[in-house]
């Protein structure tokens, strides 16, 4: 009887795929050619990882999924049927629901009010949305204060709204764009919960987008990944290892990037000589508590702390932005103007961890871009900008960052992640740069940019740079830093040389836990 059911079982026809992309293609008005074909299928309750390079078409198929851009060629099929949608609104009705890197919230209203913001009429706050916002925790099992302001919650906590927001829609396919690149492990712990709750217990599918291996190894089933607009890769997770995944997506096998031995670290100058940046107790009211640092030139000191320790904050006091910090920033032994004019005067830069927001102008040129920081080095006589200086800078950008694109014309909000970010540290590469602050400078990118960026950290502090780096990875401090910083809570709690210390060790002691302090974690830093 059982071996009947089993080939009653095998001649039943197949159902089709919650969603299916056929030779999917697009092609921008500029000729650009995004995606070449690309086949994809995605089952119910299943978790499918979607991974490709910076530029290899993972933005343009989402955008395509949800309803933001229309394909130029191939077929989309939902639950068996032909469909095309034209808007973000036609896809979320028909139910699939994107949350986006960045997440669109509204800060200036309640939890409640974002999770049912697309409800319409009656009033926001009624008894039966107030049930179904209690429904909504009880399922994925995971408490959020209705009345609180989206402005006061955490970036883990934004992200369980926006999960909210999806599931109050009616969504049976939920793609998520790196949704856990900001997020520290804890808050990373949340997203995870969430989305094995939603796959087993709601039978909900989820295309699951990121660059982090191995939380595609733990939580997906299946896996696409995509290379220069193409599906190179279809495979069960199972059957597949970091290493081939890797070298499924950059088309080769990666170098790895070996972590600094004490050798490699020894030419960094002595704390005795005057270093090229020091900080006398730097301090932020509310963020950053006073603070004393001792750079030499060349060396490349990592900032390691969690969400909310005072990493950015503290770069931010460093380059000028924070008109309520104190103490003294000198470079060359000079104190320098408390502003960012004077830093930047100074050879101080920063890159942002919001690149978009404040490392970048997304509707200018590449050119445009990496000449802003010092027009009067492209300008004849340093006055009247001259348009082939302009477009031989970004060329040379381009050229020395590996950044995919045909031309220094093209517009940087058309980048992907990783190049607009190689965008942003390469407009610092042409000026009297000697200490360089870099806020999260690999958070959302593809393995290959990441390598090459971290290659180009090492690469500038060897040309005599100070490099500080903040970076939620902390394998990657390990790997590029000399010394490592440990703050928590606004304050410094510990330093470490890279080669003597351990992830591990660093997040325990990031987070408040006894990794074996020594007498010198509570004395100043020089």
């Amino acid at each position: 009887m059982r071996e009947q059911n089993v080939r009653e079982e095998q001649l039943m026809p197949r159902p089709p795929p919650l969603m299916r992309l056929e030779r999917v293609t697009k092609t921008f008005p500029n000729g650009t050619v995004a995606l070449r074909g690309v086949d994809l299928e995605i089952e119910a309750g299943e978790v499918h990882g979607l991974l490709g390079a910076n530029g290899a078409g993972k933005s343009t198929l989402i955008k395509i999924l949800s309803g933001a851009m229309l394909a130029s060629g191939g077929q989309l099929t939902w639950k068996g049927a032909a469909v095309s949608w034209n808007s973000p609104r036609a896809a979320n009705e028909t139910g699939l629901a994107t949350l986006h890197q960045h997440i669109p919230l509204v800060p200036t209203l309640s939890v409640i009010e974002n999770v049912f913001l697309g409800v319409r009429g009656g009033w926001r706050r009624s008894v039966a949305l107030q049930k179904r916002f209690d429904s909504l925790c009880d399922r994925i099992g995971y408490e959020l204060d209705a009345d609180r302001m989206v402005s006061e919650l955490s970036i883990g906590q934004r992200q369980m709204v926006a999960v909210f927001q999806a599931l109050s829609s009616g969504a049976e396919l939920i793609v998520m764009d790196e949704p856990t690149a900001s997020l520290a492990a804890g808050e990373r712990e949340l997203v995870y919960r969430a989305i094995r709750r939603l796959s087993r217990t709601e039978q909900r599918a989820i295309l699951f987008v990121s660059h982090f291996l191995d939380e595609i190894m733990d939580l997906t089933d299946r896996v696409t990944i995509l290379r220069d607009g193409q599906a190179v890769l279809h495979a069960n997770t199972c059957d597949l290892d970091e290493a081939r995944i890797a070298d499924a997506i950059v088309g080769k096998q990666l170098v790895k990037l070996e972590q600094r031995t004490a050798a490699q670290t020894a030419h960094t100058a002595p704390a005795s000589l005057q270093p090229r940046l020091e900080l006398r107790d730097l301090a932020t009211p509310g963020k950053v508590e006073p603070i004393s640092l001792r750079v030499a030139a060349g060396e490349v000191i990592g900032i390691a702390g969690l969400l909310g320790s005072g990493r950015s904050e503290l770069l931010h006091a460093i380059f000028g932005a924070d008109s309520l910090a104190s103490g003294e920033v000198c470079v060359n032994g000079r104190p320098i103007r408390r502003t960012i004019a004077g830093a930047v005067g100074a050879g101080i830069a920063l890159v942002p961890e919001d690149r978009n927001r404040q490392g970048l102008v997304p509707n200018f040129e590449i050119w445009r871009n990496t000449t802003l920081p010092a027009l009067k080095d492209v300008a004849w006589f340093g006055l009247m900008p001259l348009s082939s200086r302009e477009h031989q800078r970004g060329r040379d950008v381009i050229g020395q960052l590996a950044i995919k694109a045909d031309s220094p014309d093209l517009v940087v909000a058309h980048l992907s992640g990783g190049n607009a970010q190689k965008v942003t540290i390469g407009k610092w590469l042409y000026n009297d740069v000697q200490v360089l602050l870099l806020d999260e400078p690999t958070a959302g990118i593809d393995i290959g940019a990441k390598t090459d960026i971290l290659n180009k950290v090492r690469q500038l502090a060897d040309e005599g740079r100070s490099v500080i780096l903040v970076s939620s990875e902390f394998e990657e401090l390990l790997k590029v830093a000399d010394r490592i910083l440990v703050l928590r809570c606004g304050k410094y709690v510990a330093e470490r040389k890279a080669h003597e210390t351990t992830a591990q060790e660093l997040l325990l002691l990031a987070g408040g836990q006894s990794a074996g302090h020594s007498p010198r974690d509570a004395a100043r830093v020089n």
